[in-house]
């Protein structure tokens, strides 16, 4: 009777034994494979970028300081590259909304805050972005990770009147 629990537990121990050999990479395998280059967790490598979870939802206003709406979602092309941006329009409360698609480099990114339509602001500050209508500048921004709000050159009626984005399945 021990001989078979002694047996048994030889051969628990070599297939243990077994398995931890096969999930320990050998010596041709590591000279083929190149190490990953070290990840930073400090900012300064990333100083100047923004951060994708905060523009969306980020607030579209046009030249004359009128809210159009705000980005829902951004639309990459596979060198992820932002091609354009996908902008709510109208309705209520996201109720009612419309989705329309606009090039990326047709926004303007604004760091001041916006305005009231009354008084000035949208269209003015420290703007970036590749938009033609407007010279890119360097963000100041007391928070470097998300502009304020973006600009778009259009009134919330050509911007409804665009035509709807939808995403196909």
């Amino acid at each position: 009777m021990i001989s078979k629990h002694m047996t048994a537990a030889l051969i628990g121990s070599a297939l243990l034994a077994t398995a931890a050999i096969a999930q320990t990479p050998n010596a041709t395998m590591n000279n083929n494979m190149t190490a990953p280059a070290a990840a930073t967790s400090s900012e300064s490598g990333y100083h100047g970028s923004w951060r994708s979870s905060k523009m969306v939802g980020l607030n579209v206003y046009n030249d004359t300081n009128d809210k159009l709406g705000s980005i829902s979602d951004l639309l990459l092309d596979k060198n992820g590259m932002i091609k354009a941006a996908v902008i709510g329009v109208g309705g209520f409360l996201g109720v009612g909304e419309r989705l329309v698609a606009v090039p990326f480099d047709k926004l303007k990114f604004v760091d001041t805050p916006a305005q009231s339509a009354s008084g000035k602001g949208a269209g003015t500050g420290t703007t970036t972005g590749s938009s033609t209508s407007a010279p890119a500048t360097t963000t100041t921004s007391s928070n470097p990770w998300f502009p304020d709000h973006a600009v778009f050159s259009a009134t919330k009626q050509q911007l409804e009147s665009m035509p709807e984005f939808k995403y196909s399945t």
